[in-house]
């Protein structure tokens, strides 16, 4: 299962991303725009495609009874998993009705 320790990490480096790109909204700290669409385009795009694909991965594998740390080192998983909650309450806040309120 080498391929869900590629993914594990593939997945927190979108992440990471992902938190760089939600840091660009707050502040503008990046002077280079081609730099800053990659760092958008890499955290928003990959980050919601990849974090979910990985934590259903780790589900799949809880479900069939292997055990993940086995496979994948457990700072990683928890990483994964945080993220993961920080995208979905990210998801969930800009879909707040009172959020686009004046």
């Amino acid at each position: 299962m080498r391929w869900l320790l590629f993914l594990s990490r593939l997945a927190f480096i979108c992440g990471l991303f992902f938190l760089a790109s939600v840091s660009l909204l707050i502040n503008d700290w990046v002077k280079d725009p081609t730099l800053e669409s990659t760092i958008i385009t890499t955290g928003y795009t990959m980050g919601m495609i990849i974090l979910p694909a990985t934590n259903l991965c780790y589900l799949f594998v809880l479900i069939i009874r292997r055990k993940l740390k086995v496979y994948v080192p457990l700072w990683l998983v928890l990483a994964n998993l945080l993220l993961f909650l920080f995208l979905i309450f990210f998801i969930f806040y800009l879909n707040d009705p009172y959020y686009h309120q004046k």
